[in-house]
Formats: C-alpha cells, sequence, structure tokens
C-alpha cells in the first residue's frame, strides 16, 4: 500500500510508470487471459458447420445448447470461484478452473456425437476463473495504473476473437473439430503452465477476517451499476456480431473464411486509438466521465447503425466506433469494480462482475437472434441501442471512488 509520503516522493511520471513486477504480473495475466479467450472463441465462427458431420449436428437446439451451455455454468461459477480467490488465493483456484477446462476440452475432443460435446462444454465451464484472474491484477497493480493493466486484460478479448476468426476455419479445415477441440486443450494447458509458474506472487493486502455474503455486493449500488453495464456491454457485442458478418458478407463480397481480413484490421485500429483514452482516464482520474462519454459513443454508434449498414465503408466505420468504446469500457469497468468493492470482497464482487458479463452473452446472442431471425438487422441495431441508453441513464448516477 503506498502512503502519502511515498506519493509525494515519487514524481507524477513516476507513478504511473508499471514497476517491473506490475508490468511482469499484467503481460503474463493478458496472456492466460487471451489464451484462454481463445479457446472459448475458436468454437464460436465454425461449430454451426462442422457439427454437421458428427451425430445430432443437424439439430439446431443441440448445437445452440452445446454453444451455450458453456456461458451458463461459466455463469454459476463465477460467484463460488471468486469467493474462493478471496479465501484461497488467486494461483491455486485459476489452476483448478484450468484442469476442468482441459479434461472438458478432451470430452468434447473425444466425442461421439453432440450430446457428449454438450457435457464437455459444461465441464469447461464449470472452471470459471474469470473473476479470479481480474482479481488477481487489481492485487498485482497500483490504482494509478489499474486501468492501463485492466487495458491489457480487456483488449485480448477482441485480439482472441479476431485471431480465433482466422486460426479456426484453419484448424477445422486440417484437423477436423476434433482437431480444433484438441487445439482448444493445448491452450488450456498453456494457460495452467502460465498461471502455475509464470505469474509472479504479489502479496495481497491485509485485510481484516470477514466473512462476506452476496448481500454486501447486492446492496453495493455502484457495484450493481457496474454489473448491469457489463452485462450490457457483452448483450450488445453478442447480438452484434449475430448480423454483422451477413452484412459484411453482403456488402462486401466477403466469404466466411475471409471475414477476418475486415475483423482484424478494425479492431487493431479500435484498440490503438482507444490507449490515448485510457492514458487520459488515468493522468486526469477521470474515470467516471471516461465511462460516461463512451457509453454515450455506443449509443450513438448503435443508434446510426441502421443507417451506416446500408454500406459496406459505413457499417466498417461504425463497428471501428463500436469497438473503440467497447475497448475502452472493458478496460475501466472492472478497473472500476476493483476500485468500489472493499479489499475482503473484492473477489465476491468481481464474481458477481463476470457472471453478468456470462449472462449478457447467453442472453445476447438468444434475443439477438430471435431479432434477427425476423430478417431485419436494424431491429437488433435500436434494441441494442435502448439497452445502452438504460445503461448510460444508471452510469450518471455512479460515484467517483476515491
Amino acid at each position: 500500500m503506498s502512503t502519502p509520503s511515498t506519493h509525494h516522493a515519487a514524481s507524477p511520471r513516476t507513478r504511473l510508470r508499471l514497476t517491473p513486477v506490475e508490468r511482469r504480473a499484467s503481460v503474463m495475466l493478458a496472456l492466460l487471459f487471451a489464451s484462454r479467450m481463445l479457446g472459448l472463441f475458436l468454437l464460436t465462427p465454425i461449430f454451426a458447420v462442422a457439427a454437421q458431420a458428427i451425430p445430432g449436428g443437424n439439430d439446431a437446439a443441440r448445437v445452440g445448447l452445446a454453444l451455450g451451455a458453456y456461458g451458463l455454468t461459466q455463469a454459476f461459477m463465477q460467484i463460488p470461484l471468486g469467493m474462493a480467490s478471496d479465501r484461497f488465493g488467486r494461483r491455486p483456484v485459476i489452476v483448478f478452473g484450468m484442469v476442468l477446462f482441459i479434461i472438458g476440452g478432451v470430452i468434447c475432443a473425444l466425442a461421439p456425437n453432440v450430446d457428449w460435446i454438450i457435457v464437455g462444454r459444461v465441464v469447461q465451464g464449470l472452471g470459471a476463473i474469470s473473476a479470479a484472474i481480474t482479481a488477481w491484477v487489481a492485487d498485482a497493480t497500483r490504482p494509478e495504473v489499474r486501468t492501463r493493466a485492466m487495458a491489457m486484460v480487456g483488449g485480448s478479448i477482441g485480439i482472441s476473437f479476431a485471431v480465433s476468426l482466422v486460426a479456426s476455419p484453419m484448424l477445422v479445415g486440417e484437423f477436423g473439430l476434433s482437431g480444433l477441440f484438441w487445439a482448444i486443450s493445448i491452450l488450456g494447458f498453456v494457460c495452467l503452465l502460465i498461471a502455475a509458474f509464470a505469474v509472479p506472487a504479489v502479496p495481497r493486502a491485509k485485510a481484516p477476517i470477514v466473512q462476506a455474503t452476496p448481500r454486501d455486493v447486492l446492496g453495493h449500488s455502484d457495484l450493481l451499476r457496474l454489473n448491469f453495464g457489463v452485462f450490457c456491454l457483452h448483450f450488445i457485442l453478442m447480438a452484434l456480431f449475430i448480423v454483422a458478418p451477413g452484412l459484411i458478407s453482403t456488402l462486401g463480397g466477403y466469404e466466411s473464411a475471409r471475414l477476418w481480413e475486415v475483423y482484424l484490421p478494425v479492431i487493431l485500429l479500435s484498440f490503438v486509438l482507444m490507449v490515448p483514452a485510457v492514458f487520459y482516464t488515468e493522468t486526469r482520474h477521470a474515470h467516471k466521465v471516461a465511462m460516461e462519454i463512451a457509453v454515450a459513443g455506443l449509443v450513438v454508434v448503435l443508434a446510426l447503425m441502421p443507417l451506416a449498414s446500408s454500406s459496406f465503408v459505413g457499417t466498417v466505420a461504425a463497428l471501428v466506433g463500436f469497438f473503440i468504446a467497447f475497448n475502452i469500457l472493458e478496460a475501466l469497468q472492472p478497473s472500476l469494480v476493483s476500485r468500489v468493492a472493499p479489499p475482503e470482497y473484492k473477489g465476491l464482487a468481481l464474481g458477481f462482475y463476470n457472471t453478468a458479463q456470462s449472462l449478457g452473452i447467453f442472453a445476447g446472442g438468444v434475443i439477438g437472434g430471435l431479432l434477427a431471425a425476423g430478417g431485419r438487422s436494424s431491429d437488433v441495431f435500436l434494441v441494442s441501442a435502448g439497452l445502452a441508453f438504460a445503461w448510460f441513464l444508471t452510469a450518471r448516477g455512479f460515484r467517483t471512488p476515491s
């Protein structure tokens, strides 16, 4: 913990630099998170097509359940494992979660039909470690540089998604669906090694032993606002990507195997453009203002998407705008959770946060699919814009953490 005298002794520029331990912990945890998210995303772009080669793969309901089972069990387990990471430490909980992820991947790789893939996906989802990883980032960094560290972890979601669009069709084409699951299991083993050996040990802030309960988090209005925010953000992400591939394919003439040529530069460009915003937020301590501006930007981009989607250039520009706001919010929100949650239930608070994120992914996919089934992508954009506006109204009441 920094003392007032330490703050006076160090220059503002020095305080805003990551220390060697902070840098190594942030990079390793971002790599851990990115590898695990890649293991999740690799299945998304190709499974519905590749599953048709195995028994049960033509049943859309069972295929959908195989994809969604992971998110549902993740939602159930984030809170228990977040609490466990508070009590037993981040490293052992993450290692345990990765063991489950690997076992689930092996079950899927050996599955003779879609039903066994559903079983494997359920087992994978039981290893819900997002809350523990985010809490470990918070443990390893000072508040004044935490948003930058969270940006590394948050940005890995977009980068992992882009990489999955390139790698997934290649892996299935070369090794089949079983080979894809073996690749996912190997990624899980890499994550286990990173968690066990590569992330430096950091002292956790000593706090009185308090038996935190879910009521502590549910009674915290600012944490509830952040939970609603991450639900909205990932609902919108999933709903948007139900219609975006079709738009890009139709307007730009891209086949599904070449969609990465659009996604990759969009995500990388938006990530580069969000860096100045994150740095400004840290140096000016403007977390609340930055969050409000980013959410307002999300509302505007989504509201304009029905018009922008009439042209390829407009669609790509709107996606860049969306991912700038997405990457900023993906970095800001978990940082704010770690700031406003008391140390004794930081892991529990992040467990609720990641549960809300998992539920947003599941609900966005289901509701977005129902809206898109009517053949009007504009309905998806407008419902998402309305949800973002509701988020903006709740974010206005957020109190800036000290």
